[in-house]
């Protein structure tokens, strides 16, 4: 299983909004590095739902439920989406300071590439962030 991070703005689609859905599909992606990230998600891999712009943490953890489709909202046919359900909520978000502030993640793209909107995760780093948001 592979682990993830997508980036959503809390007053365009927030945590509470996708528990409330109980699933939806990840659309709208225009990146081709971070449409590549979502072709490479399969059934059962988990990403850490984060608020940016706005909040700047990981607030919850979601589950791909639908592997990559064409996105019908891309005239050009180039881009595509996953469908993705609220697996569980992080008791303690995750600060993009707190990222910032630990060594060990300073590789991580959110630090790296802060306008990617879906990039992957390594495993040291899932466990340490699960750790950090109290998981």
């Amino acid at each position: 299983m592979a682990h993830w991070l997508m980036k959503s703005e809390p007053f365009k689609y927030s945590w509470d909004q996708m528990q409330a859905d109980g699933r939806t599909h990840w659309d709208g992606v225009r990146n081709y590095q971070a449409s590549n990230n979502l072709k490479a998600m399969r059934l059962g891999d988990e990403c850490f739902f984060y608020h940016s712009n706005e909040g700047l943490a990981i607030v919850g953890i979601v589950e791909i439920v639908k592997e990559y489709y064409p996105d019908p909202s891309d005239a050009s046919g180039r881009f595509g989406m996953v469908d993705v359900a609220p697996r569980r909520s992080v008791p303690h978000p995750v600060t993009l300071a707190a990222i910032k502030a630990e060594p060990a993640l300073a590789d991580l793209p959110l630090v790296r590439q802060s306008r990617l909107s879906v990039s992957p995760v390594p495993d040291d780093a899932w466990a340490l962030l699960c750790k950090m948001g109290g998981l």
